[in-house]
C-alpha cells in the first residue's frame, strides 16, 4: 500500500517541466506548496490530469490540486455540508479491482491521473521481542536513484454537496492506485503504488479512451526504484523535514558506550 509519502517539487516547477497548464499554484485549495517529507492521507496534494478545455479541442496536461483520499460522486452530505467520510479513506486502490469496484470504477473510465511524488514510505515488521511483545517496525523509503519524480497511477473524482447552488466549486479528491510488490520490494511490504512510466502517460491520461488494462498489470518504472532504512522520526506526521529521508543512523549494539 502507499499511505505515506514525500514531494519536493513546486506544482508550477512541475507544471514547466512535464509542459502542462498549471491550476494548482493560487488555487483555493492549494495553500502555500511547501515541500512536503511527510505528506498523509487528506493532505492537498497537486496531481497530473488530462482535460479538455472545450469539448472539441484537444485534450491536455493540467497539473491541479486535490484531496488524498478519494470522496465517490455519490458519497452522502453532512449536516456542515461536507462529505460524509465515516467509512475507511479511499487513500489506495488495488489495481485488480478498480474496474469492478463502486467506489472506482467510474473514475477509471475517464477520470485517470497521476501523482507525483519523491518516493514513498514502507515499514517492515521485526517479529517479537523476547517479552513477546512485537518490536517496533522499520521504516523504509522507497525512491528513485536518478532524482526525478516518480508518477503514480491514480483516480480522481469530483464531489459537491447536495442541493449546492449552480457554480458550486466541487471538491476534488484522488486515490493511489496500488499492486503487487515486485523484486526488490517485496521484502519490504507485499504492495507498492503502480509506477506510470513517461513514455505511457499519455494513454494512462487519455480522458477519451477506455483504461489501458495491460498498464494496470505493469511495474512501469520499477527499474529506477532504490530503497534505503530510514528513521523512525517518520513514524509521527508531526515531523517534516529532509532529515525523513536520509539514511538511518546505525543503532549502537547493546552493551557499547559511545
Amino acid at each position: 500500500m502507499c499511505g505515506r509519502f514525500a514531494v519536493t517539487t513546486d506544482p508550477a516547477l512541475l507544471a514547466e517541466k512535464i509542459k502542462a497548464l498549471d491550476e494548482a499554484t493560487g488555487s483555493a485549495s492549494s495553500g502555500v506548496p511547501a515541500p512536503n517529507y511527510n505528506v498523509a492521507p487528506t493532505t492537498t496534494v497537486s496531481v497530473v490530469v488530462k482535460r479538455h478545455t472545450d469539448p472539441d479541442d484537444e485534450s491536455s496536461r493540467r497539473v491541479r490540486s486535490m484531496r488524498w483520499g478519494l470522496v465517490p460522486v455519490w458519497a452522502k452530505t453532512t449536516a456542515d455540508g461536507g462529505p460524509d467520510t465515516k467509512g475507511p479513506l479511499l487513500i489506495n486502490a488495488r489495481s485488480d479491482k478498480v474496474t469492478t469496484s463502486p467506489a472506482f470504477r467510474s473514475s477509471v473510465k475517464s477520470k485517470r491521473c497521476l501523482v507525483p511524488m519523491d518516493g514513498w514510505y514502507e515499514w517492515r515488521p521485526n517479529g517479537e521481542l523476547a517479552s513477546g511483545k512485537k518490536a517496533p517496525k522499520t521504516p523504509f523509503y522507497m525512491y528513485a536513484g536518478d532524482g526525478e519524480p516518480l508518477f503514480m497511477a491514480g483516480l480522481w473524482s469530483t464531489w459537491r454537496p447536495k442541493d449546492s447552488a449552480e457554480g458550486t466549486a466541487p471538491l476534488l479528491s484522488c486515490t493511489i492506485i496500488t499492486t503487487d510488490a515486485a523484486a526488490h520490494l517485496s521484502d519490504i511490504h507485499d504492495r507498492m503504488p503502480l509506477t506510470i512510466s513517461e513514455r505511457d502517460w499519455d494513454r494512462w491520461l487519455d480522458p477519451d479512451a477506455p483504461v489501458d488494462e495491460g498498464l494496470l498489470r505493469g511495474h512501469g518504472d520499477l527499474d529506477r526504484i532504490e530503497i534505503r532504512e530510514v528513521s523512525r522520526l517518520v513514524n509521527s506526521i508531526r515531523n517534516n523535514g529532509p532529515e525523513l529521508i536520509e539514511p538511518a543512523e546505525p543503532e549502537p549494539e547493546q552493551g557499547v558506550l559511545l
